[in-house]
């Protein structure tokens, strides 16, 4: 691989290598070499100082080790030709060799290669939501790039163009994208990608979303994923589709008897997804922001429950298609792309798979009920949970899940979990503007 690489990088004319990697929010981090180094840091490695990092070492073991996946090479479209990088994104290890317990990436590769041991491989197809707002120095509320809403379409809207080019961007970087499209909000768009191994889609994610910034940036746009930037809107979702297949590239989801198409492995898998529902929310909806976007009436789902055809559904079964047993998966439609991918897949894996291993079975599904216009009497009757409301009561939760902190570890557990605390308490002492007009004059 390494003299292929090296041939690769001098054809593609690279001045510079990115070494990528992510702390526990998710932040990617980024380290320049020179590529005639690239070489050495092929066979040795690179040290780092990770007492800086978020997540990462204390002063005292601040010695870490980036470790290239030369797999992970792709030259970054918009870099400039005499400045022209390539990333290769990489995994930690500490300072005795060992992988570092709080790398996100490796705590992904930890419970991939357990999956692996019964004959699983776990795939995701994440669906990343953003927005394009306008550049303007007066004020600090974002303003939409354009006036479109879902799936509209016109010759000359400047917003499709630019979105075409994070598309072209994105396959120019090996991600075999599968359609993009204006969402419902003004100013919002979505970039689908093809479903994969879940460490492949996690680095997509990754990329998608610093990729969606730079081609951004370049138009004087600023792209963003905070879950609810505009009051009064549909918030930006990471709806994510997973199913399991076997060694020989067989669904395991996939009956072709069965009402919905899935087998009793699905639908247990399903089972501690929902069990896991409250506390796994504190992992894919893991900002202080993500809680203004889960509320009835914007598409985010709030109620913990399953169907096919309803969407307010925290879990929806999309429609199967003769034929394509492969496409048999399980939707999940809570997380938002403000996680870290790494993180949230690591828990997904484990909520479903501890369903597996305990024979769960799900509630009866809600095909036929709007939960959104439930009252709170009907919703306790037919005994659905609720997400929790903010950021500090999931944390709350996940507090109480040995599952997922057994399959987080205790490192990236601690670490996330630090991070978090700190930022609801920092929210939590802030003034808003919504508290200024509300209680400056009326208090």
């Amino acid at each position: 691989m390494t003299p292929d690489l090296l041939k690769k990088s001098a054809e593609d004319q690279v001045k510079f290598i990115c070494l990528q990697f992510t702390d526990v929010t998710g932040t990617v981090k980024s380290t320049d070499l020179p590529v005639d180094r690239l070489q050495e840091a092929l066979e040795n490695g690179v040290w780092f100082d990770g007492s800086s990092v978020e997540g990462f070492a204390r002063i005292q073991e601040s010695d870490m080790m980036l470790r290239l996946d030369p797999t992970t090479y792709q030259v970054l479209p918009w870099s400039e030709n005499e400045r022209r990088r390539a990333r290769i994104l990489c995994d930690i290890l500490s300072a005795d060799g060992s992988p570092f317990p709080g790398d996100p990436r490796g705590g992904l590769k930890r419970i991939l290669a357990k999956a692996a041991q019964k004959g699983w491989l776990f795939n995701t197809g994440p669906e990343l939501e953003f927005f394009l707002f306008r550049r303007d120095g007066t004020t600090i509320h974002p303003v939409p790039h354009d006036s479109g809403s879902y799936f509209d379409f016109s010759a000359r809207d400047e917003a499709q163009r630019v979105r075409s080019q994070i598309m072209m961007a994105l396959q120019s970087m090996g991600l075999e994208v599968e359609m993009g499209h204006h969402e419902v909000a003004l100013g919002q768009h979505e970039i689908d990608f093809k479903y994969a191994d879940a460490l492949i889609t996690a680095d997509n994610a990754v990329t998608f979303k610093y990729t969606a910034k730079a081609v951004a940036n370049i138009h004087d746009l600023t792209a963003t994923f905070m879950p609810k930037p505009v009051f009064g809107i549909n918030g930006s979702g990471m709806h994510t589709h997973m199913s399991i297949f076997d060694r020989s590239g067989n669904n395991l989801f996939f009956d072709p008897k069965d009402e919905f198409h899935l087998t009793p492995m699905a639908y247990s898998f399903m089972a501690g997804l929902i069990a896991h529902a409250r506390s796994l929310c504190a992992i894919v909806a893991p900002s202080v922001n993500s809680y203004k976007r889960i509320v009835p009436g914007y598409e985010a789902p709030v109620f913990v429950c399953w169907a096919q055809v309803n969407r307010s559904a925290l879990i929806r079964i999309p429609r199967y298609t003769p034929g394509n047993d492969k496409a048999t998966r399980i939707e999940l439609r809570y997380p938002d792309p403000s996680c870290n991918p790494y993180l949230a897949f690591t828990a997904m894996l484990a909520a479903g798979m501890d369903g597996v291993e305990k024979k769960m079975q799900p509630p009866a599904h809600v095909n036929n009920v709007d939960v959104y216009h439930l009252t709170p009497e009907e919703v306790a009757r037919r005994g659905i949970p609720i997400l929790p409301g903010s950021l500090e009561e999931a944390l709350e939760e996940l507090a109480k899940d040995a599952v997922l902190i057994e399959a987080l570890g205790q490192n990236l557990y601690e670490a996330f979990v630090r991070a978090k605390g700190a930022e609801w308490d920092d929210y939590r002492i802030h003034v808003t503007d919504w508290e200024i007009e509300r209680y400056l004059e009326n208090a």
